[in-house]
């Protein structure tokens, strides 16, 4: 088979809620990287792109009609290049890179864009369509973030808990207690300031120029989501489920908007487009679980994926899962073994400082696990994270 490398990627800043992203739609956003990309490797011949792959969790709205196909013709490439849409919600932008190593790997294809996009400010409301004539009792369904149009059955045998609800769930099943979480997540900010303070971050991301109504447009260029905080003030903060409950907005990550996306070639086609590789993926698998314990997903997957490449979880050299809710990452890491404070873990920080734009994020982890490979002479990298109705993703990299 052949080997699937990594060789440049790039993302947007990401923006808050409501934030400097707010203006741009969905299916801009995903060209914004994928344009940068082809302005950075002015030697590939962008015919030669077998097909792009990006994630995305919503696709209700401007994101709708396979945003990948939008963004490849938005970001200017050629007509012949084409795109698919995937949706394994918060895990999608991780699974397209999994499946362009795949394509390669099969020989199907040997030179592919893989990332993610969300633009979770821009999400619709959305309207059923009337169940009999005259019927006057359609209701509005938020797309921003988890269920909507409820199947009756999948309420009844496995219930429809809400993002929170799961993150208080596995802090009860796996006793996370509500000091761990608020210091994990002071952890995952104060990282994330370090890493934009030491301008480490800004090597991954190209600035997003938005337009103004009035005067030049505004320049984005760092992410937006970080916080300054304490300890104290982490634990002033109220639950947000219940009130003897841990899970806050502190320790939760937010509602973002942000795109990613990264070029995946053979060994072949990098050698004849003058590109480097920078890591090969070693290989990805996926896991179901409990839909009510969600965030706990990425145990089994990380698991399967440790038995199929060899690599055992104590030779790894970076570690970045992505932080749903500081109960969840800290109950996975713990079942895996591996300390929550462990340095290997997030050293940029993780969703609760960044961000969690559903389908970028799977995307993002991979791009900064490279990056921090290349950084530090590392071999291996785990990027993994939980998914909403009850799975775990896991992809497994190694520097070249």
């Amino acid at each position: 088979m052949s080997n699937a490398f990594i060789c440049d990627a790039v993302r947007t800043p990401i923006g808050r809620l409501n934030g400097a992203l707010a203006t741009v739609r969905a299916d801009d956003l995903a060209a914004h990287p994928i344009r940068a990309l082809a302005a950075r490797n002015p030697g590939v011949d962008w015919d030669a792109v077998d097909d792009v792959i990006l994630g995305c969790a919503n696709q209700a709205g401007e994101d709708n009609r396979n945003v990948a196909r939008m963004a490849v013709l938005l970001a200017g490439l050629p007509e012949q290049v084409a795109g698919v849409t995937v949706n394994r919600l918060c895990g999608s932008g991780l699974n397209a890179v999994g499946m362009a190593a795949q394509a390669i790997r099969a020989g199907d294809a040997d030179l592919l864009i893989a990332g993610g996009v969300e633009s979770m400010t821009r999400a619709p409301y959305v309207m059923g369509k009337a169940a009999s004539p005259f019927d006057r009792g359609q209701t509005l369904q938020d797309t921003t973030l988890g269920w909507r149009f409820v199947n009756p059955a999948m309420r009844q045998a496995y219930g429809v808990d809400t993002m929170p609800e799961t993150g208080e769930n596995v802090a009860d099943a796996w006793q996370v207690s509500r000091e761990d979480q608020d210091r994990f997540a002071l952890a995952s900010q104060e990282k994330a300031a370090a890493a934009i303070g030491s301008g480490r971050l800004a090597a991954e991301i190209v600035p997003v120029e938005v337009p103004q109504k009035n005067g030049p447009a505004l320049t984005v260029a760092q992410d937006e989501h970080p916080r300054a905080t304490s300890l104290a003030a982490l634990a002033r903060l109220k639950p947000v489920v219940r009130a003897d409950g841990t899970v806050t907005a502190g320790n939760a990550s937010g509602l973002n908007d942000g795109a990613a996306a990264m070029l995946v070639a053979s060994e072949g086609a990098a050698r004849a487009h003058g590109l480097t590789p920078r890591a090969r993926i070693l290989g990805m698998a996926s896991a179901g679980i409990a839909p009510r314990i969600m965030g706990v997903g990425p145990i089994e997957a990380a698991r399967r994926l440790v038995r199929r490449t060899g690599i055992g979880l104590d030779q790894l050299d970076v570690i970045e899962l992505n932080e749903a809710f500081a109960s969840q990452a800290i109950a996975t890491l713990r079942d895996l073994g591996i300390g929550w404070d462990d340095p290997r873990v997030n050293r940029n920080g993780g969703a609760i400082a960044l961000g969690h734009p559903l389908g970028m994020s799977g995307a993002r982890i991979t791009l900064t696990a490279v990056e921090e490979l290349q950084r530090t002479g590392g071999r291996y990298a785990l990027a993994f994270m939980c998914v909403g109705v009850g799975q775990g993703i896991a992809l497994m990299l190694e520097r070249v």
